[in-house]
């Protein structure tokens, strides 16, 4: 196949995103496919061939766009020849939240990944609770606060808060991956700052209970009409939670495939992330993130990340090999299902 693979965006998780695009083209490469680069840099400028594997290659996002090739002033497809499918590996606002998926259906190519509803859906953690809760998924108690509001009366908001939580919580952007901006609360004198640190990434702001005794897993799911689920796997921080550092860069956490937990505990986080990704019209691919209280062996459904980390490091692809399938297979898996999808739209009447 002629994969176009689109990497980099104006979000906070860029350079995870180029981390994880470094991946996905050495495997689509491997797998004999023929690779398309197409970087986005931080400014939202838009690079392809050279300038986006300079880009890839240097981390460096705008500090070398000067000079490269942009894309041309032109359709994109006589500027890039035929393509057979479209790979975002695009993490967080603008990439992941259905914005890239709606730039791909007007342009009526294959992608893969969920799309505009699934992405957006999943994307904004307040919405996906709602969803999930009216269906009966488990989660922790938790309450949406906009940013706006912390300008206005903040005592008002913070007793809010805690008339509403029992610390410790977490607050969080509401619309972000890659625990940026997520702060642990344990007490009123922490959540000033930890609000303000939300609300520099987002407008709407999740806060949520902290679970006790909690330990975090995570299934990897697969498919469209009958999505699978991989085996769950369990991540053990060095530090207080699983924040950006713990997830990149500290060497002392702990990423256990298969998770050691009974095959009943396993099956039934298996069919809450089937369910969840359906609930949430997910297609093709998704971590699904689940959070235990260990003591009274009772699930949390945490969250659904549609482009899920796909470097060296990361569950998704880490889950899927300890399921049996391997790094070059789940590529081609992820393709073929962006092209039976797209064949199936294709063939809906769009005319009167």
């Amino acid at each position: 196949m002629r994969v176009a693979l689109i990497f980099g965006g104006r979000s906070g998780e860029h350079e995870v995103s180029l981390r994880s695009a470094e991946s996905v083209r050495t495997a689509l490469i491997q797998g004999n496919h023929e690779v398309i680069d197409i970087g986005i840099t931080p400014a939202g400028r838009w690079l392809v061939g050279e300038g986006a594997r300079l880009m890839l290659e240097s981390e460096a996002g705008d500090r070398i766009h000067s000079g490269l090739p942009q894309l041309p002033d032109r359709p994109s497809r006589a500027a890039l020849g035929q393509v057979d499918v479209v790979f975002p590996i695009l993490h967080g606002p603008n990439g992941e939240d259905g914005s890239m998926q709606g730039l791909l259906e007007l342009a009526n190519v294959p992608y893969v990944g969920c799309g505009v509803l699934g992405s957006a859906l999943a994307m904004d953690k307040i919405m996906a609770k709602q969803v999930l809760g009216s269906a009966g998924i488990p989660q922790t108690p938790y309450l949406a606060v906009v940013a706006h509001e912390l300008e206005g009366d903040r005592t008002a908001v913070e007793s809010r808060i805690e008339a509403t939580l029992t610390y410790p919580i977490f607050v969080k952007p509401a619309n972000l991956g890659s625990s940026l901006g997520v702060s642990y609360v344990p007490a009123r004198s922490f959540l000033h700052a930890a609000l303000d640190l939300a609300a520099i990434y987002d407008v709407n702001l999740l806060i949520e209970e902290a679970v006790p005794n909690v330990r975090e897993l995570e299934v990897s799911v697969l498919g469209h009409h009958a999505p699978e689920a991989s085996v769950p796997g369990e991540v053990v921080p060095s530090r207080d939670f699983y924040d950006y550092d713990a997830k990149y860069h500290d060497p002392d956490t702990q990423l256990l495939v298969p998770a050691p937990v009974s095959k009943a505990m396993a099956s039934c986080l298996q069919s809450m992330a089937v369910r969840a990704f359906s609930l949430l019209r997910g297609c093709g691919m998704a971590r699904v993130d689940f959070l235990i209280d260990d003591s009274r062996q009772a699930i949390y459904l945490n969250e659904l990340n549609t482009i899920p980390g796909f470097t060296s490091v990361s569950m998704y692809p880490k889950l899927w090999e300890a399921s049996g399938v391997s790094y070059a297979q789940l590529m081609d898996r992820l393709i073929a299902i962006a092209i039976e999808r797209h064949a199936s739209k294709q063939s809906l009447k769009t005319s009167i």
